[in-house]
């Protein structure tokens, strides 16, 4: 199915928990930089929670997977408009009980900050290996294995295989602060983080989970960034937390 975000089609899919009655709580999981929402984590993730009682809905973000848009054009900008339109989506669906977001990567540091724009409806985050340090690597000059003039950004990043990255990706991260989006959000969190990631050092993961107000770290012992050796103990810590986070409206 297709979420329509101001004439971009964003590919979606709708998946129910086993056994569930006429309402559940859902999650919105949103994949990462240069990934697409049938990622093995993240169909993964999505599964673990259809088990435990709750709906998902994975989307490819605007210029990824299936969805409209150039990747060389997207922005964090276009993924934070995309994030509060599906957000507003689930919103309309009857059966919702509560939203949920979970992302990884560059889409973990998207639910940081949507769930601050949205925290009057969003009733938990699952941060991924959040990559919420490209803000402060864009305004120093270094972005992804990138270095670049910050003061003279240039048109396009070559990157990524064949794919360049537009500099106005950049200049918008340039001015995003992700720590004050931290410090809005009073729900509960999980962040969960390999400690040999090779792409977002495990010391954001850390610092993330100091500052947030209600938050559990769990940090998975020699995983990669995106858990090629312990998927199952990302799935056991998610379904764990989301039990618990899910039974309670205080801190957990």
């Amino acid at each position: 199915m297709f979420i329509m975000d101001d004439g971009i089609r964003l590919n979606a899919k709708l998946d129910m928990p086993r056994e569930h009655g006429e309402k559940c709580p859902l999650v919105i999981v949103i994949h990462g930089f240069t990934g697409h929402m049938e990622e093995r984590h993240i169909v993964a993730v999505a599964q673990a929670l259809n088990e435990i009682g709750f709906a998902t809905l994975r989307v490819d973000m605007y210029g990824h997977g299936n969805s409209d848009g150039k990747f060389e054009d997207h922005t964090l900008y276009k993924w934070l408009t995309n994030a509060l339109t599906v957000i507003d989506y689930a919103r309309s669906l009857d059966f919702v009980t509560d939203i949920w977001l979970c992302g990884h990567s560059q889409g973990g540091m998207t639910v940081m900050l949507a769930g601050a724009m949205k925290r009057d409806v969003i009733r938990g985050l699952i941060p991924l290996s959040p990559a919420w340090m490209i803000p402060e690597g864009a305004r120093n000059g270094t972005l992804l294995g990138q270095t670049f003039d910050p003061y003279r950004i240039p048109d396009v990043l070559p990157a990524w295989g064949d794919r360049g990255l537009g500099g106005n990706y950049v200049r918008v991260a340039q001015t995003i602060h992700v720590e004050e989006a931290i410090d809005r959000y009073t729900g509960p969190v999980l962040i969960v983080h390999g400690d040999q990631d090779e792409a977002v050092p495990v010391e954001y993961g850390i610092r993330a989970a100091e500052r947030y107000r209600n938050c559990k770290l769990v940090l998975i012992p020699g995983d990669t960034h995106c858990y090629d050796y312990h998927l199952d103990q990302v799935l056991d810590a998610v379904k764990t937390w989301m039990r618990k986070a899910a039974d309670k409206k205080t801190e957990i």
